[in-house]
């Protein structure tokens, strides 16, 4: 039989700016090899195949890739009892399977989620954010990563930023192909050398994109996980206080931390004027904190 939705609550606004988000960016992707084919004809059938086979294997594979990465280690019940008890409390609210659970030995205060779907699943709360947070406000945390895996946000992450990493690759491939079989002189030749400009351009687009829409997600997640818990207070005092904790980490933590921050709760940065601050994957604080105030005034109402 197939098992019903989970209970988390739908945003139907964040929903449709993310799916428009995603249109445009796979626009993006399809006019690339749309004119890759029609400059590069005979060599259709090894762009096709390239580009497939790159996307199943990013696919399938980079949520074992990320949770390696980040160091996280499965814990059993008998390890993480709280944690472990948390993620039970969630699932049973949300009427859904229990992810994998596991731990990431850093003192950076965090958690993330990964995995294409619920079966896939693995939820991660680092060594540091399980040592600084009451256990109401790691419910929230929880929570919010739970939401992800309801909404298949990995996957569509994982869509979203192949396609753009992918539109540097397949250009390249293409440019290193044509320019042995073209000269510059011919029109085919003077269109292939422009394919590296073309390449810059979806690129860009695609990241930027791709930023938004990740940021739409975080704010999906966050309502959801107040919504879910009835306690966005308890969600907003974990930002504050993950927020305000991570200006304490060393910088060389922060430095490691920094590359996986699409994954994580709240984004990791080593310096203030680090340009990951303009195009983060998360929206600012402030944002998240106003979310979540509206949401309390909302449940409080009669």
């Amino acid at each position: 039989m197939t098992r019903t939705r989970s209970r988390y609550a739908p945003d139907h606004g964040l929903t449709t700016r993310m799916v428009t988000t995603m249109f445009l960016i796979g626009l993006l992707y399809v006019v690339l090899v749309g004119v890759l084919l029609a400059v590069l004809r005979g060599a259709w059938p090894i762009i096709l195949i390239f580009t497939g086979g790159l996307f199943i294997a990013q696919f399938w594979f980079s949520d074992r890739i990320a949770a390696f990465s980040m160091g996280a280690r499965e814990v059993t019940p008998e390890e993480a009892p709280e944690l472990h008890g948390t993620i039970d409390r969630i699932c049973a609210l949300a009427d859904m399977p229990k992810p994998r659970v596991a731990i990431a030995r850093t003192d950076v205060p965090n958690a993330f989620a990964t995995g294409r779907g619920e079966k896939s699943a693995l939820v991660c709360a680092t060594t540091g954010l399980l040592r600084r947070l009451e256990p109401e406000e790691l419910e929230g945390v929880l929570a919010h990563e739970m939401s992800h895996v309801a909404h298949r946000d990995v996957a569509v992450m994982t869509i979203a930023s192949f396609l753009g990493v992918l539109a540097g690759i397949v250009t390249r491939v293409a440019l290193w192909g044509g320019l042995s079989r073209n000269r510059s002189s011919d029109p085919v030749g003077i269109v292939i050398m422009l394919i590296p400009l073309i390449s810059a351009v979806v690129y860009c687009l695609s990241f930027l994109l791709t930023r938004l829409l990740s940021r739409y997600r975080e704010l999906s997640a966050d309502r959801a996980a107040a919504l879910l818990t009835g306690r966005p207070s308890a969600l907003a005092s974990a930002l504050t206080k993950v927020s305000g904790q991570m200006a304490r980490i060393p910088t060389e933590d922060l430095r490691k931390a920094e590359p996986y921050n699409a994954f994580y709760f709240v984004p990791a940065f080593s310096s203030k004027e680090s340009l990951s601050r303009l195009l983060s994957s998360h929206p600012t604080l402030e944002q998240r904190l106003d979310q979540l105030a509206r949401i309390s005034a909302e449940l409080a109402r009669p």
